[in-house]
């Protein structure tokens, strides 16, 4: 029999193992791997710190998310051994496959920063919110939070959705205001990129949001460690930055038995061809979403076009042809901006995020790096988008390769 493994039962890895079952033979067995039952609906993580949702709202069975004729398998992961082309697990059991895609996602390492995990900080007054626990423990100390120095921080890139810590950012202002309490917190957005984003058009528009929002930002900060006894954040250049409330995400990090078997660079992701997503060890591997190592954004939307690409690919190399799909770094996100407001960014490796419109059907077009409530609406439809048509791989009416459609180029006025 021949055989596919996807190790990670996540967001991608689920989409990608029901499309394989709609287009590979019946014969074919497809098995996927991950270590518990738990799928996680992570967009929902932003907003159970401010009480919008209830952490069980985002968790669902992972089984309950595939297809009939994929087999799951509840294990960890220890090795994979791509000479001999089989994956062992924790338990001991090995597992041989003809054509294997790591679909392991990312894991946020708070101790990769010395004293982040000093109990006199950690869950005291330092928080993350890319975990589910952290998320729910975060929304108490929001909740008895009665002011001073808010420091939304980004250890290091690349991070899973990168502009969820902006998004914290705005909510925060948003949060307190409605409490009528933002004259008593100080909010500073810290980050390692020298402005508000990656890209500079992007960078600009949402820096702007910010200095509107009276939220300081702190650029270009390489953080060394966490001070407990001083309630700081310390950088290598000597900075130190005070807090009453730090709200970090840690480093990220692809899984540890990607670096155990060799597969991956320093940081744990797979090195993959950019536009066919095959590996750069083994033609037998290929890895997708957060996984890898693409120059685009660890997210959602970008997985989901991914996948589109690798079920051709795969089907491809299955028969000893060339792969025909060239994935173009496509990324498509909204960001909460607060007050029931949203931006929308659309970007792949060559186009940075401009400001326009985007076609959307039915629903008319959206404003491009501009707020508008049908942004915040897109935003909040995204969660029964991705239960009942993403995770399914029902087609969506968004384009896989970007589009210049509705987009105005840099440096051209609106």
């Amino acid at each position: 029999m021949s055989t596919v493994v996807i190790l990670g039962a996540g967001t991608v890895g689920t989409m990608l193992a029901n499309k394989l079952r709609k287009a590979l033979p019946h014969d074919w067995s497809i098995t996927v791997v991950d270590k518990d039952d738990e799928h996680h609906y992570q967009p929902g993580y932003l907003f159970v710190p401010f009480g919008t949702y209830t952490p069980e709202r985002v968790v669902r069975s992972r089984k309950a998310q595939l297809d009939r004729g994929v087999d799951f398998v509840i294990d960890a992961v220890a090795h994979v051994d791509p000479v001999h082309q089989q994956v062992r697990l924790a338990s001991g059991r090995q597992l041989s496959y003809q054509w294997l895609i790591i679909a392991s996602g990312t894991v946020p390492r708070a101790d990769q920063t010395p004293g982040l995990l000093d109990e006199r900080v950690w869950r005291t007054s330092a928080f993350d919110f890319y975990t589910l626990d952290g998320a729910a423990a975060l929304q108490d100390a929001l909740e008895s939070f009665e002011g001073g120095r808010l420091l939304v921080h980004i250890t290091e890139m690349p991070i899973k959705c990168p502009v969820a810590p902006l998004e914290f950012a705005f909510l925060a202002d948003d949060y307190f205001r409605k409490r009528r309490m933002r004259h008593k917190v100080d909010i500073t957005y810290v980050t390692p990129l020298d402005g508000a984003f990656t890209k500079p058009v992007a960078s600009a528009a949402l820096g702007d949001l910010l200095e509107d929002k009276s939220i300081r930002v702190a650029p270009d900060f390489a953080i060394s460690h966490v001070d407990p006894e001083k309630q700081a954040i310390v950088g290598y250049d000597g900075r130190e930055l005070p807090f009453d409330l730090l709200v970090t995400v840690p480093l990220n990090m692809g899984q540890q038995f990607i670096i155990d078997s060799g597969l991956g660079d320093d940081l744990g992701f797979v090195p993959v061809d950019k536009h066919t997503l095959r590996s750069q060890i083994s033609d037998r591997i290929f890895a997708i979403g957060d996984a890898t190592n693409v120059p685009t954004s660890k997210a959602g939307a970008v997985a989901h076009f991914e996948v589109e690409h690798l079920v051709k690919n795969l089907e491809a190399a299955i028969a000893g042809e060339p792969l025909p799909s060239k994935f173009d770094g496509h990324a498509n996100c909204f960001v909460e901006s607060g007050h029931g407001k949203a931006l929308l960014l659309d970007f792949n490796y060559d186009t940075e995020p401009l400001r326009g419109t985007f076609p959307a059907s039915k629903v008319g077009p959206m404003k491009l790096l501009g707020e508008s409530r049908l942004n915040h609406i897109g935003k909040l439809a995204f969660e029964k988008i991705y239960w009942n048509m993403l995770l399914p791989g029902k087609p969506l009416p968004v384009p896989t390769e970007m589009s210049m459609a509705g987009k105005i180029p840099a440096g051209h006025r609106s």
